[in-house]
């Protein structure tokens, strides 16, 4: 038995930690692997058992054994060389210290290279209540060089978007998934990327019943049918009424108009994505972060998997795929080798098909959402800031 500070001082193991441009040899798939430029190699095996003595965290302390400076890559296993690639980068690119306007609802114009977003709706420096809806931006990759910022502007919408909180591309439009405010209700609403912005509400009630807060929102690769999240956060964080449903993960036929449930039983489900090919759907449980209830870490911070039933769509043979160990997997999102990304407390954690955690891009700071750019590039909404990570993998195909 050794202890992580028994290693730090004496080498117990070799190549424990390893910095960019080092070779290290570890054990198993990490045996001598070259550790890439922005990036820190740390070896499971250095923090396996950390004794009596141990500097034992708790789920608020971020684990950065290095103490590198972020934004870093954190690299726990070889499998992450593969989604870096030989040159990896990390900076920022936006930034609001007073305002958390870059929360959630990620989506990538390919025609224009612009890049939609909505602020934090009801939270922490959101400027949002249930007295004032949240903002809408967008910036213009193009502007974006190697080096300093890009300045993000507002996106006028109708007063019928409240809240926004998920999108993604439908049809060439922004699909936007709103959680309501007060009275005034949830929805989905098809958004034209370009001024005026016009927009189309599609959806707003299950049977004449309101929706409690939606939350996230994906199109299903081969039937093309929408699926979103419904969760109690909007009562949780004030701007919303008593919740009237469970919280649920619904399928919408927008061209016949048929809605059903597919999957409940979460505590709080909320990120929701699919593998390439339809047939494996992850959906995350933040019941961890409770609004007016405050952390409860024994709730679940959970990404589940699923199989999507070849017939019905309905979800079955839920299981465990990851549980993070910093904050809550919040949005979640697939490159084309089926390495799920999720944004959590400490950034951008990222595990491959089998649910290995094989790195994290390593913030220092919440991440509730990303998506890819194209190949390449992963475009990082943390709150009162944007990061761009330039890296080798490519995201799944989104654009229906």
């Amino acid at each position: 038995m050794f202890s992580l500070s028994k290693v730090l001082r004496g080498a117990v193991l070799v190549a424990i930690f390893a910095v960019g441009g080092t070779f290290v040899t570890g054990a198993g798939s990490n045996a001598s692997i070259k550790v890439p430029p922005n990036s820190v190699f740390v070896d499971p095996l250095s923090f396996a058992v950390l004794g009596s003595a141990g500097n034992f965290r708790t789920d608020g302390d971020l684990f950065n054994p290095t103490n590198t400076t972020p934004p870093f890559f954190q690299i726990f296993d070889s499998g992450f060389l593969d989604i870096l690639g030989a040159s990896p980068s990390v900076r920022l690119i936006a930034s609001n210290a007073t305002f958390a306007f870059a929360h959630e609802a990620p989506i990538w114009i390919p025609s224009t290279d612009t890049f939609f977003f909505a602020s934090n709706d009801g939270g922490a420096l959101g400027n949002s209540d249930i007295n004032n809806n949240n903002q809408v931006s967008m910036i213009n990759l193009k502007n974006v060089g190697s080096s300093g910022k890009v300045s993000f502007a507002k996106v006028s919408l109708a007063d019928t978007i409240q809240m926004t909180n998920g999108g993604t591309n439908f049809r060439g439009n922004l699909l936007l998934i709103n959680s309501g405010r007060g009275t005034l209700p949830p929805n989905l609403a098809l958004v034209k990327p370009s001024p005026p912005f016009n927009s189309t509400i599609i959806l707003d009630n299950f049977f004449g019943r309101q929706f409690n807060s939606l939350n996230d929102v994906k199109i299903h690769p081969k039937s093309k049918a929408i699926f979103f999240t419904d969760v109690t956060y909007g009562w949780l964080n004030h701007f919303r009424p008593l919740p009237q449903l469970p919280n649920q993960v619904y399928r919408f036929n927008p061209d016949t108009g048929e809605l059903r449930v597919v999957a409940d039983g979460f505590n709080r489900c909320n990120g929701i994505a699919f593998s390439a090919d339809g047939n494996t759907a992850f959906i995350t449980d933040t019941g961890l972060a409770g609004g007016f209830f405050g952390l409860n870490s024994t709730d679940p911070a959970t990404i589940y998997a699923f199989d999507v039933d070849a017939k019905s769509q309905a979800f079955k043979n839920r299981r465990v795929f990851a549980y993070v160990d910093n904050g809550v997997p919040d949005g979640i999102q697939l490159d084309t080798k089926g390495n799920v990304y999720s944004g959590c407390g400490d950034g951008v954690q990222v595990w491959n098909s089998q649910g290995t955690l094989l790195g994290k891009i390593f913030l220092g700071t919440t991440s509730a959402n990303m998506a890819f750019a194209g190949k390449g590039r992963l475009v990082i909404l943390a709150e009162t800031a944007v990061y761009l990570a330039n890296i080798a993998a490519t995201g799944v195909n989104l654009d229906f």
